[in-house]
């Protein structure tokens, strides 16, 4: 039983790990969601920029176009050198940028001029003038590469790099102006910035991003739940075993002690029996030969009383510890119960104490069993209740058929049992009466369970107590 009982706990040792690989999977699960949204709204972050950059190039194309054929080259011909101060000038240039990104979701365009990086034009008239505001993008477009990036306008309270709140996303690029043919040997004359507004398309990015990490968090969550849900009817099945495999090892344990003390009982009550039965023989004949002598009468009588309890003691040993098979055979239970109350008529007299069985003799209740030891059985328990009380009480018999099973309850108006005393009242030698072996409802226990059945107790402290036997029924 201890291999047994060893072999659960690896058991639940195992599925406390599997929770724990459970608990330890969900946090996997939900920095892998996390991460899974991220790497996606990225994504989408980039092919965004890519998008907007190549509509971007196009437009600046086009706006390179228009500068330089409308603008560069009919003003140098007209007044000889590009001065964007004049107001004709700066007003051609304004007239040729709008109608080109006209409707093309350009929100601001910047020029730059190509020697001291000034800000020769711009849709914003306030920007015109400034400088160092081009940064590493101008620099590489004054080497004829075009470059972007996405600048952010913060709100009062930032937001983390995940939980990015409604930020102004502005994407700006920047393109090199160059000379066409022609006038292709002149090279690159100055930068055009072109601003774009992507405030909406990113915070449709971050949607997204929620959306895909609360639905992976929800799914990771449901199989997160019917795990901990296995696991857990897994653990209450196996602290079930576990306990149940417990009791079995008590009870195995118990069997093999009362085994061992039957047999050493059994020896001892064996030696004791047949001098006791001389010492009651001579006892006997001393009380026939005293018929003169009251002292010598009076002794022999006392060993004739005490040598019969003893022998009662005696014989209840030997039959709690030699086994006891049932000689099954068809009887009736009612037969067995009316037997037990005939032989203690005198006893429930002399206690006054009153029997209601009821309805008890008005059918018959078959069973297959031994009626002898069923007799030993009922008489002990019918003894135990008449022994409970004191000046006058009431004796209930009820027999209740169920499905497979009669229900015989036995209830007094006895003293009734402890609760303490209660779960101890089966054990063998445990008595609470001064005079007694402790056996008696022992062996009622071995009888009942001899027969396949059972035996209960119900009792409460100076209220009674109710002797419950279940056995089968004969079909």
């Amino acid at each position: 039983m201890k291999h047994n009982s060893e072999n659960i706990r690896p058991e639940t040792n195992r599925f406390r790990l599997v929770k724990f690989f459970a608990y330890t999977s969900f946090v996997i699960l939900i920095i892998s969601s996390f991460t899974l949204s991220m790497v996606i709204s990225q994504r989408a972050t980039k092919v965004l920029m890519n998008t907007y950059e190549n509509h971007a190039l196009l437009i600046a194309n086009n706006l390179n176009h228009q500068v330089f054929h409308y603008f560069t080259i009919p003003v140098r011909y007209r007044y000889g050198a590009i001065s964007l101060r004049e107001k004709e000038q700066s007003d051609l240039m304004d007239k040729i940028v709008r109608t080109t990104i006209h409707s093309l979701n350009i929100e601001q365009v910047n020029i730059y001029d190509m020697e001291k990086g000034i800000i020769a034009y711009s849709t914003n008239r306030d920007l015109i003038g400034l400088t160092g505001r081009g940064g590493m993008e101008y620099k590489a477009a004054l080497e004829g590469k075009h470059s972007s990036r996405l600048v952010s306008r913060e709100p009062a309270i930032s937001g983390s790099w995940f939980m990015d709140f409604a930020k102004e996303k502005k994407l700006k690029t920047f393109i090199p102006f160059k000379a066409e043919p022609p006038y292709s040997y002149i090279g690159i004359l100055g930068v055009f910035e072109l601003t774009q507004d992507l405030t909406k398309e990113y915070e449709s990015i971050l949607k997204f991003r929620y959306l895909i990490f609360g639905v992976s968090l929800s799914i990771m969550f449901l199989i997160f739940l019917a795990l901990l849900l296995v696991v857990r009817k897994a653990e209450h099945i196996l602290r079930k075993r576990a306990h149940e495999q417990k009791l079995l090892e008590d009870q195995l344990n118990q069997a093999e002690r009362l085994a061992a003390l039957g047999e050493m009982v059994a020896g001892v009550s064996h030696e004791i029996k047949n001098p006791l039965g001389i010492i009651r023989s001579t006892a006997e004949f001393l009380t026939e030969k005293s018929a003169g002598n009251e002292n010598q009468k009076k002794l022999s009588s006392i060993i004739l009383e005490e040598s019969g309890r003893l022998n009662d003691i005696v014989t209840d040993f030997l039959d709690f510890a030699r086994p006891q098979q049932p000689n099954l055979q068809d009887c009736h239970l009612e037969e067995i119960i009316e037997r037990n109350l005939s032989f203690l008529q005198s006893e429930l007299d002399k206690k006054n104490v009153s029997v209601n069985n009821g309805d008890l003799n008005n059918r018959p209740y078959k069973i297959e069993a031994d009626p002898g030891l069923l007799y030993r059985a009922f008489l002990n328990i019918f003894i135990n209740a008449i022994q409970s009380i004191n000046d006058g009480g009431n004796i209930t018999i009820k027999i209740v058929e169920e499905k497979e099973n009669y229900r015989i309850e036995i209830q007094d108006t006895g003293a009734g049992i402890s609760r303490e005393n209660s779960k101890k009242i089966f054990n063998p030698f445990f008595t609470t009466k001064e005079r007694g072996s402790g056996l008696g409802l022992a062996i009622v226990k071995k009888i009942i369970e001899g027969h396949k059945g059972e035996v209960w107790i119900e009792s409460e402290e100076g209220t009674g107590t109710s002797v419950f036997v279940n056995l089968p029924r004969k079909n």
